[in-house]
């Protein structure tokens, strides 16, 4: 596997992985990656997703993960943004490719 490219991260899973600009929405590489979404909105809880490494590259939760009692290994991935060059590894249901 290649490292990713300046102001720029992997986001992965088994299977796949996709290269996601710092600070940009995650919201697009994860539909390609097989991530369900329903509002986009951090209402819903549609795309709860299981983050295996590299959480400490994604932005911290927001007031609405932590409304929802997101906390662990999993974000909401409407709400997360890539902030650190590096891998983000995901878990994606078994509609994962």
């Amino acid at each position: 596997m290649h490292l990713p490219s300046d102001n720029m991260a992997i986001l992965k899973t088994e299977h796949k992985q996709i290269e996601v600009k710092e600070n940009e929405s995650l919201i697009e590489a994860c539909m390609d990656l097989g991530v369900p979404f329903g509002c986009q909105s951090g209402l819903c809880g549609t795309c709860r997703t299981e983050v295996l490494e590299g959480m400490e590259n994604l932005n911290p939760r927001n007031d609405k993960e932590l409304d929802m009692g997101i906390e662990g290994n999993e974000r909401l991935m409407c709400q997360s943004r890539i902030v650190k060059n590096g891998i983000v590894k995901i878990k994606v249901s078994s509609l994962e490719y």
